[in-house]
């Protein structure tokens, strides 16, 4: 073969090797670029619904959420020492406001988005009374309870037990998980009778847990207004935020034990 056709083959070889290369790399980065990984840092009374919801939003988007569940108070700390959530799922409004005020999220990215309500709750059926009047009259040994310094659901178990005159009486008979979610577990367990709880743990998109229990009146603690806030903006963040604020989401949150700002 002539010099000028091995030469015209040869560039032709190279041309044909350098589109591949950039097809291939064109491809892996749609390929990275689609399989996006949501950190999330959720409430322990929101965990179970999240997981749900996420599920959904998988399914919808093709991208991957990560949930990390805690204390509202201990998740905020964590947050501020650099820990790498891209949203936050709080059980309280006020950890959110100081992260936002503070610098650390999306601006005008908060939102409500559940209202939660406690109950106090006993596995054993008819154990607890519908006015809630064992708490009072009760020779239970244990009531399970959120730490109040840390869980939003425990600052509003001590306004009740403080608006019932129960709260100093009490105190050697309370036990106290870091969350809610640790609360639920001491009384699931059997270690404690009965205990203050998210009425979303006992309702879970069905029917209530086996057992008995009594509705905390509203009136006596302050609203558990649970705010959500974006960390790290970003598409597919922004998306999950938009999908929790969907009408079929709120559906669900509302079927699960929640009611809705």
């Amino acid at each position: 073969m002539p010099i000028a056709g091995r030469m015209l083959t040869r560039v032709v070889a190279l041309w044909l090797l350098l589109s591949a290369t950039v097809t291939m790399a064109d491809e892996i980065f749609v390929a990275v670029a689609v399989a996006v990984a949501v950190a999330v840092a959720v409430a322990s009374n929101f965990a179970g619904t999240l997981k749900t919801i996420t599920k959904r939003f998988e399914a919808a988007t093709g991208h991957k959420v990560h949930i990390s569940v805690g204390a509202t108070g201990k998740q905020y700390a964590q947050i501020r020492h650099g820990a790498p959530f891209d949203l936050f799922f709080a059980a309280d409004s006020r950890r959110p406001e100081l992260l936002e005020s503070e610098g650390f999220t999306q601006p005008g990215s908060r939102f409500t988005y559940a209202l939660g309500k406690l109950v106090l709750w006993s596995p054993l059926p008819a154990y607890v009374d519908p006015q809630g009047k064992i708490l009072e009259q009760g020779d239970f040994k244990h009531l399970a309870m959120a730490n109040p310094r840390l869980a939003p659901y425990g600052k509003a178990t001590r306004e009740v037990l403080q608006a019932l005159g129960l709260w100093q009486r009490l105190q050697p008979r309370t036990v106290r998980g870091e969350n809610i979610g640790q609360a639920f577990q001491f009384v699931k367990s059997g270690n404690a009778e009965l205990g203050l709880v998210a009425w979303s743990q006992i309702k879970r998109a069905g029917p209530p847990a086996p057992g008995s229990h009594w509705a905390v009146p509203t009136l006596l603690y302050s609203p558990i207004e649970q705010q959500a806030v974006v960390l790290k903006p970003s598409k597919a963040t922004r998306e999950f935020a938009a999908f929790v604020r969907s009408n079929e989401v709120k559906a669900l949150i509302r079927d699960s034990g929640y009611d809705l700002p």
